[in-house]
């Protein structure tokens, strides 16, 4: 039995020691292939890293403070020069156009997306909302949420409630999950839903009886119930 253990341990060490020589001769052949394979992913590496620093990090800088003055409109509610510009400074429109391809044009997205929805421009609102990207927990309910307030304004309902659940879906917190359910029982309610709407408005009471939705949502309950 130790002979026969012995005999494979030989030959699995003459396994591995063929497989060696198989992988250096396969170097030796191919030594230049292998060589610009691996100069070419340090080059795409460094150029990579070269591009981030040397363009990309400049142009979103330059990008940011372009924007200031548009964001400044904004914040005053002067959405047509928030958008479009004063002719003098750049509008979000402009950051699209100049900046495509930084995080601040995709901002530019969601203001211009929001901007719209007061101006009464539903569709170009939903549009600009759509391009919009982003992972941060309570900008991603809210955007997907004014996109439902755009249909609900458009009179397509079904399409906003179906928004309102997306809304819903990213992030459960207590700033922006209770005002999303009230606009969605709203909405409910105005399709007939009566008992969708009065189950969203006892979760409201029931995990968000704190926030300022809930503070008379009895009365919407008893209303319903009757």
């Amino acid at each position: 039995m130790v002979k026969n253990n012995n005999n494979k341990q030989d030959e699995g060490l003459r396994d591995v020691e063929q497989a060696l020589t198989k992988t250096e001769q396969f170097l030796e052949n191919h030594l230049n292939i292998v060589l610009y394979v691996i100069g070419g992913i340090i080059i795409v590496v460094l150029g990579f890293l070269g591009i981030q620093k040397f363009i990309v990090t400049p142009k979103n800088i330059e990008a940011q403070e372009q924007m200031f003055s548009a964001q400044n409109y904004f914040s005053i509610d002067s959405f047509d020069l928030a958008v479009n510009g004063d002719g003098v400074t750049f509008g979000f429109l402009d950051i699209i156009d100049e900046y495509g391809s930084t995080k601040a044009s995709n901002s530019a997205n969601y203001y211009i997306g929001i901007s719209y929805l007061h101006l009464g421009e539903y569709d170009l609102a939903i549009d600009y909302l759509n391009k919009f990207d982003t992972d941060d927990l309570l900008l991603e309910p809210l955007a997907k949420s004014a996109i439902a307030d755009a249909y609900v304004e458009l009179g397509e309902n079904k399409k906003a409630i179906s928004a309102y659940k997306k809304a819903l879906s990213y992030n459960d917190n207590e700033f922006t999950t209770p005002s999303i359910l009230t606009k969605l029982a709203v909405v409910y309610e105005a399709e007939g839903e009566k008992a969708l709407a009065l189950k969203t408005y006892e979760q409201i009471k029931a995990d968000f009886a704190k926030s300022p939705d809930a503070a008379n949502i009895e009365k919407s309950i008893a209303r319903l119930k009757q």
